[in-house]
């Protein structure tokens, strides 16, 4: 018996070196969809309001590729053909433009770094900086996810809030406020893919992450392509304006500032307030 179970474990630990020493790439697709809390105008009627609701739905749902090697990843979203939509009713027309489609997000885990190519308010930027620190708890809870065996694990962050409002004279909550509420983050990773590496800005953990949770927002693995026939191409991305995150989120806020003035300064919100939000996930 001594000797059957010395066996089993040496043949197990066979098999995980050889897991662990093969070298992976491949493709990973994810769905996304973001939870939505909007409050719409009440005297609108029911059916435009439906329409909008099943429109901002469709936006919030979006589908993404991790084309990923052992060292690099690329993360780029899959943009439909027709990524507007527009409702027309009662003498008003409201269109939705989708946005993120040029957006690519490269990551190089053996350097540490990552560049994030993305659009705001019409300009292109390119963010460089070092990748997240991210100091996940492992779990002990599994679930399968397909058909890989994941593993549970949370870590505790803030989530940035920044307020954009207009109020009347006599209010003093005018401008940009700022705002850190907390967030836990919990994601399902599989060691049968042994790649640090996983969907948006998520890494760091013994295996590819199939599965994350922040509160507002999941991200699910729907399909996995290993070591695909046709080979894979990672390109780093090399548009926009070069900043730091620091220096990106700074410019967020100046032209939200922007927006705020142009919009307190056209007389038409005299006596009312508006608050549109905006969350910068980490």
């Amino acid at each position: 018996m001594k000797i059957a179970t010395q066996l089993s474990f040496l043949i197990g630990l066979f098999l995980c070196s050889c897991v662990y020493g093969q070298q992976f790439q491949g493709i990973a697709t994810y769905k996304s969809q973001r939870k939505m809390d909007i409050e719409l105008d009440s005297t609108m009627n029911d059916g435009m309001k439906d329409q909008i609701m099943a429109m901002l739905k469709k936006q919030s749902e979006k589908e993404f590729n991790l084309v990923f090697t052992d060292d690099e990843s690329e993360y780029k979203e899959e943009v439909p053909l027709d990524n507007n939509s527009v409702i027309s009713g009662g003498g008003m027309e409201i269109v939705v433009q989708g946005s993120g489609g040029n957006d690519v997000l490269y990551k190089n885990l053996n350097q540490n770094r990552y560049a994030n190519q993305t659009e705001i308010f019409g300009k292109q930027f390119l963010i460089k900086d070092v990748l997240e620190n991210i100091e996940w708890e492992l779990g002990k809870e599994t679930k399968n996810i397909g058909e890989y065996a994941c593993f549970k694990a949370t870590y505790s962050t803030t989530r940035t809030v920044m307020n954009m409002e207009t109020s009347s004279e006599d209010n003093n909550e005018e401008g940009v406020v700022r705002k850190e509420e907390p967030v836990v983050v919990t994601a399902w990773y599989t060691p049968q893919i042994p790649v640090k590496n996983g969907p948006s800005n998520y890494q760091g953990l013994p295996g590819l992450i199939l599965e994350i949770n922040d509160g507002s927002e999941t991200i699910l693995c729907s399909k996995i392509v290993l070591n695909p026939e046709k080979g894979i191409s990672i390109k780093e991305p090399e548009k926009g304006k070069v900043v730091t995150d620091v220096e990106y989120r700074t410019i967020l806020e100046e032209k939200m500032k922007e927006m705020n003035e142009e919009f307190n300064g056209d007389g038409r919100r005299q006596g009312d307030r508006h608050s549109m939000q905006i969350r910068i996930g980490g």
